[in-house]
């Protein structure tokens, strides 16, 4: 095999002495999993946006990350960045706020009229996507980009599913929401509104070749509660659905002054929130468990008490009567578990709202051959396809962790599988690299840089707006921590490697290119893979 080098041997030169005879190690350029890449649902490649974020090349960037995931102006705003909380940076000083560049860029693309590039050639097949949540989204986009049409059915008048219907809008304004989606059509997603889907078969006998569902979960599940008047029960899903588009002053009566919210999820804080924000004096979460156990992101939790919302731990709903509540105090058994106690309190409530979680509609799903539900949830092979050929579920109905970045997953896997599906083939994601833990680098390299701290609306504002409460990054502070990032796992080309080798057995290959090892000089002392910042070098045993 040629080499990209050649060395001229003179008489008498020390380069006749090669030294890699030596060795009974190798060094070997590597390119490991970055731990944020490993932690994203959505599957996005974030250290290589990063990569193009920090050099200043925005479109770029937003470029990269659309690749994965078509909505980074809603990602970045209500994703729960759990590739933060896996950050190698965190050991240093913060994780670097992925989450707050995500949103930078996908503001910057709305700014800018940013458009995806041509999808590929037609191929003549037609894919019923039912639902145009996040994963309804996603799979329409990919399919698209794959050359097939995508055609979505949404029963609901406007797009977004429980983006618009369950998340509130100080969390994701509809501006923002709209502009998404309004890419993805000019991109060539059809989607048509008001057309709800009764039967999965006749969907496939209507000229679709495969079909998508992401139906989201939509229906509220109840609990029994005697009641001295029904009308004051309301379930979360539908107060949040209402809010959509209706005039504030007709919502504020229907939960009254004292609103009371049972459950302890994201959606009970929202409408909490939501309650303090339509005028409610007072709005109390009860919550059966301890704050450790409860299912709401910690920071919402956070958010929520700074607004005002009261929460009380350890309680349950006994009944409801005509202008209060009777709760009943728990405590946790050796086990952790919540038991009842027999002491019970009063409080004063207009309205109580039942945030107990959702189920999705299974009734497009009857009669279905080889279909199988279980406890609620369509069931799905490795490849997101349901055990009847050319039907394929993701999203809410496929899954309990029911987020939006998990769904936008679901959605691009379906279609990469549905794609392999009309072509005859079997879907097989590439084989993962090994993790870039942070034992692997030398963060002696890495100064500290404080993350950048987004800027929240003032706590008055909060309470009686439905502005949006966290801002985004400038041009300025985004580019700062973008830079944060430490490469984990792959060269970034910082040239340590060519400074610190004794023998000079490391050859620069040009930008871009990276570097090679000269193994007829490399003694294997190992210096470069000690003083790699980014351990993006492994030594290996040599083979005899």
């Amino acid at each position: 095999m040629e080499k990209p080098f050649a060395i001229t041997l003179d008489p008498g030169s020390s380069l006749a002495n090669r030294t890699g005879s030596w060795r009974t190690f190798r060094p070997e350029y590597v390119d490991r999993l970055p731990p944020c890449n490993a932690a994203c649902p959505a599957g996005e490649n974030i250290q290589g946006w990063l990569f193009h974020a920090e050099g200043g090349d925005y479109e770029a960037a937003w470029r990269a990350l659309t690749d994965n995931n078509p909505l980074p102006a809603i990602m970045g705003r209500v994703c729960y960045h759990p590739c933060e909380s896996a950050c190698n940076r965190q050991n240093i000083d913060a994780a670097v706020g992925i989450n707050s560049v995500e949103r930078f860029l996908g503001d910057e693309a709305i700014k800018r009229g940013w458009k995806f590039h041509p999808s590929a050639q037609d191929s003549g097949k037609r894919v019923l996507v039912v639902g145009s949540g996040p994963a309804g989204l996603s799979a329409a986009y990919h399919l698209t980009r794959l050359g097939h049409r995508a055609v979505i059915h949404e029963a609901a008048p406007l797009a977004g599913g429980m983006m618009r219907y369950g998340i509130p809008k100080y969390r994701l304004p509809r501006d923002v929401l709209d502009a998404e989606i309004r890419r993805l059509v000019d991109f060539g997603v059809e989607i048509r509104l008001r057309t709800k889907v009764s039967n999965v078969l006749e969907a496939l006998q209507d000229g679709f070749d495969a079909v998508f569902l992401g139906v989201g979960a939509h229906i509220a599940k109840r609990a029994y509660i005697p009641a001295g008047d029904a009308s004051k029960v309301l379930d979360a899903v539908a107060v949040l659905h209402d809010m959509e588009g209706a005039q504030l002053p007709d919502m504020a009566p229907m939960l009254g002054r004292r609103v009371v919210v049972y459950g302890g999820g994201n959606t009970a804080i929202d409408v909490a929130r939501t309650a303090k924000r339509l005028g409610a004096e007072e709005a109390i979460i009860v919550y059966r468990r301890t704050r450790e156990k409860m299912p709401a992101h910690d920071f919402e939790v956070e958010e929520a008490l700074q607004e005002g919302i009261s929460i009380k731990w350890l309680s349950t709903i006994k009944e409801a009567g005509e202008d209060d509540i009777m709760i009943e105090k728990m405590a946790l058994d050796d086990k952790g578990f919540p038991q009842p106690t027999g002491e019970f309190e009063r409080i004063p409530a207009d309205s109580v709202v039942l945030a107990l979680g959702q189920d999705s509609d299974l009734g497009l799903l009857e009669n279905v051959p080889g279909l199988v539900t279980d406890k609620g949830l369509v069931q799905v092979d490795a490849a997101m396809m349901t055990g009847h050929p050319g039907v394929f579920a993701g999203g809410d109905m496929a899954g309990n962790e029911r987020t939006v970045t998990v769904a936008v997953g679901h959605g691009k896997k379906a279609a990469r599988a549905i794609d392999a599906y009309l072509r005859g083939k079997t879907y097989a994601p590439p084989p993962k690299p090994e993790l870039a833990t942070f034992e692997r680098m030398n963060p002696w390299y890495y100064s500290d840089a404080p993350k950048t701290v987004r800027p929240v609306l003032d706590i008055i504002r909060r309470q009686s707006t439905f502005e949006e409460v966290l801002g985004g990054l400038d041009e300025h502070n985004a580019l700062f921590e973008a830079r944060r990032c430490m490469s984990c796992g792959n060269c970034f080309e910082c040239d340590n490697c060519y400074g610190v080798c004794p023998d000079n057995a490391v050859i620069k290959l040009g930008p871009g290119r990276r570097f090679q090892f000269n193994y007829d000089y490399c003694k294997g002392c190992g210096v470069c893979a000690a003083e790699c910042p980014c351990g993006a070098i492994r030594m290996v045993p040599e083979e005899n």
